[in-house]
């Protein structure tokens, strides 16, 4: 028996969600409806349970295409995804007050953004260091590609962020196992540069809709058809912003771990370690079919596969492996799934209740972070319930301390 339920789309493919026992809006239904109605979309969508509306095509969602590939189904946030290590460091060395730990975390990593984005901004490298450059170094002959061909996607900070951390719900943890190992967990993407290079192409890909006479039921869902010139220009910088992406992770990963070591000086990275997307597109093979396929806040989750799952600031996260289920195009959620907007979690929550949804987690309780309170996503454990046919569930983490931008 099917664990999705199945949902036909007139005109289209169908569409197969993994959302039982789990709130899906109507908004998030309708978009679903939208994409399955393209022509070049593959055999069906997979929705993931933590599926919300999103730009265009829906955050939680699977969409393979054949000749086509639509910018804002992978979005601004190219190769946006997770990290985590395990550590030699146990609960039983954590020290009862873990405030300067999370000082030194964020003295050691960006994060936030100030200053409008401008010289000053605390969220960026005035001087990067050495690991920053030297990184840049080996990805700025792809970026001088990019560059020469959309000139626009040059206009602001690159090596600047590399090793940054962002905004929203972008976020730095140390975690503790089931063991009592102590894990360092973190969230974030292609910075600056992944959403300049998702705008630009966005619009040109509005543009030519205007240019072929294409009608589309969202304007958000333009595309580029294979083999025309912005198809290729668009896929080699989606390319180079997920290494972008899986860079900056690792940068910020080692940043933290020589930050511990302040703390805990044989601290060493244990022999577990994922570094995964969650806002990508990839050549994959399925249902007998080669196909583009964007994963919009989805994990891939091929047999064998480790992912990361993340709760909220106050709940658990996961470590799974994927079971390489082939009706999900072998893909699990990528979180739990906001279940309001940002603006809806404000006026909903006090700081009250912020602190009380965060109790034991050294974190930031201010208005600021009110839209990323956990009230404001789905239940993790109804998410992961509705997938238990996608992955198993390796390690469960909970927040010690969490950094947000």
């Amino acid at each position: 028996m099917a664990n999705y339920d199945f949902i036909p789309v007139e005109g289209g493919v169908p569409i197969k969600a993994w959302t039982n026992g789990v709130p899906v809006e109507d908004m998030a239904r309708s978009q679903l409806g939208n994409v399955a109605g393209l022509p070049f979309v593959f055999h069906h969508v997979a929705a993931m349970p933590d599926v919300h509306w999103g730009m265009g095509a829906t955050v939680g969602s699977v969409i393979a295409t054949k000749g086509a590939i639509i910018p804002a189904a992978v979005g601004v946030d190219i190769g946006c995804g997770m990290m985590a290590v395990r550590t030699t460091v146990r609960a039983e060395h954590l020290p009862d007050d873990l405030h300067p730990i999370r000082t030194a975390i964020e003295a050691a990593v960006p994060h936030g953004r100030t200053d409008d984005g401008g010289p000053n901004d605390r969220g960026t490298w005035g001087d990067p260091p050495e690991a920053a450059a030297a990184a840049w170094a080996e990805l700025a002959p792809g970026f001088a590609r990019i560059r020469e061909a959309q000139p626009k996607v040059a206009s602001g900070k690159t090596v600047e962020h590399l090793g940054t951390l962002g905004t929203g719900n972008h976020f730095i943890e140390l975690c503790l196992d089931e063991s009592g190992a102590v894990w360092v967990m973190l969230h974030s993407g292609s910075r600056g540069i992944g959403n300049r290079i998702g705008s630009v192409f966005i619009e040109l890909a509005k543009k030519d809709m205007k240019r072929f006479f294409i009608r589309l039921p969202d304007a958000d869902l333009a595309y580029f058809p294979e083999g025309t010139e912005h198809f290729a220009q668009y896929m080699h910088a989606v390319s180079w912003a997920q290494k972008f992406a899986r860079t900056n992770r690792q940068l910020m990963m080692d940043a933290v771990l020589l930050a511990l070591g302040r703390f805990f000086p044989d601290v060493a990275v244990d022999e577990m370690a994922v570094n995964c997307h969650h806002n990508y597109v990839n050549t994959e093979k399925h249902f007998g079919q080669t196909v583009l396929l964007t994963r919009k806040g989805a994990v891939r989750a091929q047999h064998g596969d480790l992912g990361i799952i993340p709760g909220s600031m106050g709940a658990k996260s996961f470590i799974v492996r994927g079971k390489g289920n082939p009706e999900s195009f072998c893909s699990c959620s990528h979180g739990a799934g906001r279940a309001m907007s940002r603006n809806a979690a404000k006026k909903r929550f006090t700081l009250e209740d912020h602190a009380h949804a965060t109790a034991g987690v050294e974190c930031r309780k201010d208005a600021d972070v009110l839209d990323e309170t956990p009230g404001a996503y789905k239940d993790i454990d109804a998410v992961m319930a509705a997938q238990a046919d996608l992955v198993e569930i390796v390690h469960t983490l909970k927040q010690v301390v969490c950094v947000k931008g």
